[in-house]
């Protein structure tokens, strides 16, 4: 359904809600609907043997949390700026998760016609992730599958791991 939702989106006219989020000077977006929290990580308790993209679990009023970051997740390079950063709450099959992310802006509202399938040029490393991009005033809006970023299990991969 989700889709044929996506095919017909120039037919029907409808609009997203999209949060924007930076890692680095790169904006992505996550469905509004999918977005619980919007948080500064605080006491993150790192978790022996697990994949390098979980940073740890953290207390998120009263619920342990997985701390997840997708820098990582995206294979992008070490963090190089200082200041806080920022998590989004995330819940998937029952369990919730925090997004760590450089910076969260605003919620944007999007409709077909910026909407582009993703680019044959996208790094490979996030096409698996990624349901899209909009086009804005000279600056690309990535938008993440939150499903496939919170998927770790047997077609999980590490990109970039030797």
């Amino acid at each position: 359904m989700m889709q044929a939702a996506n095919s017909n989106a120039t037919e029907t006219g409808g609009t997203h809600d999209f949060v924007t989020v930076f890692v680095g000077e790169t904006m992505f977006g996550l469905a509004i609907g999918r977005v619980h929290d919007v948080f500064i990580p605080a006491g993150v308790t790192p978790v022996p043997l697990a994949p390098p993209e979980i940073v740890g679990l953290l207390n998120l009023r009263g619920r342990v949390v997985t701390a997840l970051c997708l820098r990582r997740r995206l294979s992008m390079g070490p963090r190089t700026e200082d200041g806080a950063q920022m998590a989004i709450g995330l819940e998937q099959g029952g369990e919730t998760f925090a997004l760590i992310v450089d910076g969260v802006g605003e919620v944007l509202k999007l409709g077909a016609d910026t909407h582009e399938p993703v680019p044959i040029n996208l790094d490979a490393r996030w096409r698996d992730l990624t349901l899209g991009v909009h086009r804005l005033d000279g600056r690309l809006l990535v938008i993440l599958d939150v499903d496939a970023l919170l998927a770790f299990g047997a077609n999980h991969r590490t990109a970039g791991a030797a």
